[in-house]
This record gives C-alpha cells, structure tokens and sequence, in this order.
C-alpha cells in the first residue's frame, strides 16, 4: 500500500540546507512530480556551490518520489549514485532505501542482502542520534515491502531516552507506525484474521489521532481508512468529503488512493455497492505498484460476492485469497532468507575486520605502514598525495610527556579521518608521519588540506596541557601522467620539506 517515505531527515546536511529540504518537504507532502523538477533545480545549484552532502540529501528525495511514481529503475540508479561516505547511521539507510526498491523491482535476493548489510551496520552505529532513527526508518520500509511486518514494527520501537524527540520526528515515527499497522491489517485481513487486523486498526487510529491536524494530508487520509476500517463510517466520511477533491486536482495520488480505498469500505458497509466499486476502481487506476492493486483487487472481489452472491463470485475470491494466502506464506522464506544473508554480511563483515586489524595503526586507528605500502603498489582511484608532519614533535614530547604526545596523534588522527572522503584514505607511517590518498585534484585537494591545517592550528590544545600548541607542515603532489607511486612519493616528499623550510604550518605544492 505505502510508496511515499516518511523520513527523518537526515543531519546535518551541507551549508545549503534549506534546498534539500525543500525537496523533503514536497515529498513528504505527496507532490511526487513537483519533487522531482525541485530536485533537478536544487541538484543543479548545490552541485555548483561544491555542496556535495546536500546533493546526497537531495538525491534522496528524487529517490523516494521514483519510489512513489512506480518508476524503480530511475529509482535505483538515483540510489546506486549515491556515495556511502559515512557516518554508518546514513550508509545504513542508503542500502536499506536501495534493498526496498530491489525488492519492488523482485530481486528479492538483492535487496535481503542489502537489508542485512543495513542491519550489520546499524549495529555498531550510535544510537543517540537523528541518523540513527532516520535509518531505523528506511529499514522499515524495506522490512515492510518484503512483508516482513514484524521486524518492520521492531525498527519503529525506539526506546526513550536514545533520542530527544522533537514533535516534529514523534509525529513522523507515530505516521509511519500508523500507516505500517494499517497496511500490515489489510493483509491479515485478506488472510482471513480479522481480530488481529482490527486490533491493528484501532492502534493506527490511536496514534493518527494524537498528531491530527488540518495541514497533514497523509495523516488524514491514512486515518480515514482506519476509521472506515474500525466503523467509524461518518467520521471517516468527513474526512474524505473535505480532501479528496483537493488532492486529487494537486495530484497527491498515493493520499487520493487512500481516501478513494477508505470512501469504498464505508460505502460497501452501508449498503450503497455500486457507489463502493466505483471508488475501489478508482484506487485501482490510481495504483502505480503490484501490492497496491492485490489490496484494491481483493476489496473488490470481496465487493463481488455482496453484488452478485453466487459461486461464480465465491470462486473468484476464493483464487484471489489462495494467491494472497500463498504470498502470505512467502514470508517465510524471506525470513529464512534475510537470516542467511545477514549471517554471510556478519562473516564478510568479520574477515574484512581481521584484515584492518592487520593493517591499522594501534594508536590512531588509520591504517599503518603495511596499508601505506599496499596502496602505494596499487595507487588504485588516488589522484594526489598528502604528506604530513607535526611541527616539531620530540619538542612535544620532550616537554610534556610521551602521555601527551600520544594524544595530539590521536587528535589529529581524528581531524584527518573527518576529512577523508569514503574512497579517501588516512595513513599513520612513522612515528608523527602521516599520509592522504586523495581521489581529487590540486585545487580541491591543496583545499582540503588547508582545511585540516586550519582545524589543527586553530584546535585549543591548552585543553590537554598548558601551553601545548601544535601545527602541521603538509607536502602535496598531483599525480601527473605516467608517474611512478615512488616519483609521486619523492615530489610530495620534497614539498613537505620546502614547507618546513618556508618556516612550517604551511602547505607546500610544487
């Protein structure tokens, strides 16, 4: 049923925030085809600002309104551009948003491994976070598409107290649990549980009634089904005669199908089945997803057996539940599959942690001599390489302490990784030696190390010891057209030097 996302947004996002949440925003509110030429406007200026994390937000919103439009090959090539940079909680919901198309798209096998990967990660991401509760998110949808109801649901349990709600994100979770919880009815009630199903009802309708406000369009739709569904026909009916006109003209289709499925079920109640399946038809035509249209579709042939009593009606309904009862018993798999794909993620995810152990720095965490040198025989993606020393460190060491010395290592350890790109590496070679592999070119990589020059010098060091001050002197290199890894070495070696010379705290680039 569900195509729209409703996501906690993620933050924070580049200096040029307010174009991806535009884009959000039209999202959220259904407005798919609006989305899409915000997106394309707003991708284009943060692309020239070099605000590439807002681009990422960006193209996200594309990604969810591809979702909703039922256009899942634009979709996941928007999600495959996508750069997992970090931090976990946002690569983990880059795979999980990818995993829910690939299982719209069928490739069920893809997507389980993509959502076990999500899993995997989250594990270790903070939880204290809006990132981490915006990836909690995307795993429902993708648990939801698979059927998967239950571990869906289980994403949505935040426990209090991880995260600081605003109303804005306690309004978001309650929509999504509510609209999980409606949907997850319909296919208990196509199976033939009808308490269940209405036990999930009457929940929806609780937390939809909590954030009921006249500007939240999903909101009112996703509670007018529950009230139609629990036999509160004449609220239900109040709802749907002040916004189904409305959307339908703003083409808010997902909200439009919502209120056509809820004006059908109450119809159908009260006797009037002709005026029921004109609004089941509706929903049906407006449908853009095969799961859409199994709910429509069974609410008619349901509609059928009252029109028309007879074996002929009886028969077709009676098909139409053995093929959603089979479905049903589908999930079963998924679940045995999804455990086998994450127990397999779980593995690679060991042996790649086995070989970082092998080749990381004990103190820093950055990868050590052995990584240098394996990326040096490769050079694989790098463009240019930073060299980088501590200005005079045995002075640091010999006046503080080796204690102290160890610290301002693992400070600037921490400053390099934070502005290392997700295909970038951080190397600790020697003893206050360090390394960047950068994947970009001169001005944007003589940028970035100014950048981390700036972050060190300007850092108040006095907070480790009194009268501490630290600076760095950096050699860059490009990489120049048929250059050996050992002359691109020498080049950035030479300019460290100079920068030394020039009198330190300074880039150097020859």
């Amino acid at each position: 049923m569900a195509t729209d996302h409703l996501p906690a947004l993620i933050l924070p996002f580049g200096p040029h925030v307010q174009l991806a949440l535009h884009v959000h925003d039209l999202t959220i509110q259904g407005r798919q085809a609006e989305t899409l030429r915000a997106a394309d406007a707003a991708e284009g200026v943060a692309t020239a600002l070099g605000d590439l994390r807002t681009v990422q937000s960006i193209k996200l919103g594309r990604m969810y309104a591809l979702i909703a439009l039922g256009r899942l090959q634009e979709a996941l090539t928007v999600g495959e551009s996508i750069a997992m940079a970090g931090p976990r909680s946002t690569d983990a919901k880059i795979l999980a948003d990818t995993a829910e198309v690939l299982i719209r798209m069928g490739r069920v096998d893809e997507g389980l491994h993509h959502l076990a990967r999500a899993m995997v990660v989250l594990e270790t991401a903070p939880r204290g976070s809006v990132r981490y509760v915006s990836a909690m998110s995307s795993l429902c949808d993708a648990a939801r598409v698979a059927e998967l109801f239950e571990l869906a649901d289980e994403c949505l349990r935040i426990p209090d107290g991880i995260l600081d709600f605003s109303d804005l994100y306690r309004s978001s979770a309650d929509l999504q649990r509510a609209e999980l919880r409606l949907e997850w009815g319909l296919r208990l009630e196509q199976v033939g549980r009808p308490d269940e199903a209405t036990r999930l009802y009457e929940t929806a309708v609780t937390l939809l009634e909590r954030w009921a406000a006249p500007d939240a369009p999903l909101s009112n739709a996703l509670l007018s089904l529950g009230l139609a569904k629990t036999g509160r026909h004449d609220e239900a009916l109040k709802i749907v005669h002040a916004l189904l006109l409305p959307m339908r003209l703003d083409g808010q289709d997902h909200e439009a199908r919502l209120l056509h499925l809820a004006h059908g079920v109450v119809l159908r109640d009260t006797g009037d089945l002709p005026g029921a399946r004109r609004e089941f038809v509706a929903a049906d035509e407006l449908a853009v997803l095969p799961g859409e249209r199994l709910i429509y579709r069974f609410e008619l042939a349901v509609l059928a057996t009252l029109e028309v009593p007879g074996a002929a009606a009886r028969s077709m309904l009676a098909a139409l539940r053995g093929q959603v009862e089979m479905l049903w018993r589908l999930r079963l798999d998924r679940r045995m599959m999804l455990q086998q794909a994450y127990r397999r993620v779980e593995l690679e995810a060991a042996r790649s942690t086995a070989d970082l152990d092998a080749t990381s720095d004990a103190l820093t965490g950055l990868g050590n001599r052995r990584m240098f040198d394996r990326r040096m025989a490769s050079m694989a993606g790098t463009r240019a390489l930073l060299l980088i020393d501590v200005d005079r460190f045995k002075s640091i060491n010999d006046d503080f302490s080796h204690g102290i010395g160890d610290r301002v290592l693992a400070e600037i350890a921490a400053v390099l990784r934070a502005h290392c790109r997700h295909d970038e590496i951080a190397i600790r070679f020697g003893g206050d030696e360090f390394a960047l592999f950068l994947t970009t070119e001169e001005p944007e990589s003589r940028q970035a190390a100014e950048r981390i020059r700036k972050v060190i010098l300007a850092r108040d060091w006095s907070t480790i010891a009194p009268g501490l001050r630290v600076t760095l002197s950096m050699g860059l290199a490009v990489c120049q057209a048929g250059e050996s890894s050992e002359d691109l070495y020498t080049r950035a070696d030479a300019n460290l030097y100079a920068a030394k010379r020039a009198g330190r705290n300074r880039v150097a680039v020859a």
